[in-house]
């Protein structure tokens, strides 16, 4: 069973960078086989899918608000996800979530199609 855990959130100024990551606690090293996902949830906002990246790591996927922007990848060597953010916006302000499952057949940008969840790292875009 995973246990995941973000990092590499913070406050940023607008069109500043961030690269988040994703990584199983419990060092089960099996995290390669799942594909993983990032989403969000702002304050009075819904959650929201971000990107996510299959368990080969050969197809992202990118919400259209992110795309050119934020770039998803994983280094299976280091058993991690990353998310790395440019340009970033006030609007990008939120909690960020990365979460896994075995398969994501609709894309990975809706919230039910995972089984496990991070706790969050909090993404502060302000001047």
């Amino acid at each position: 069973q995973l246990q995941l855990v973000e990092s590499g959130g913070g406050m940023v100024q607008p069109g500043g960078s961030l690269r988040l990551s994703c990584a199983d606690s419990k060092f089960t090293l099996v995290l390669e086989y799942y594909a993983v996902g990032w989403l969000r949830q702002a304050p009075g906002r819904e959650r929201e899918g971000v990107s996510s990246i299959s368990s080969s790591g050969a197809v992202t996927n990118y919400a259209n608000s992110v795309k050119c922007r934020f770039t998803i990848y994983r280094d299976d060597t280091r058993n991690t996800v990353y998310l790395t953010m440019n340009s970033l916006r006030p609007e990008d302000t939120a909690i960020y979530y990365c979460a896994a499952a075995p398969k994501i057949p609709l894309g990975g940008l809706a919230g039910y199609e995972y089984d496990y969840w991070g706790q969050g790292t909090q993404v502060t875009v302000s001047s």
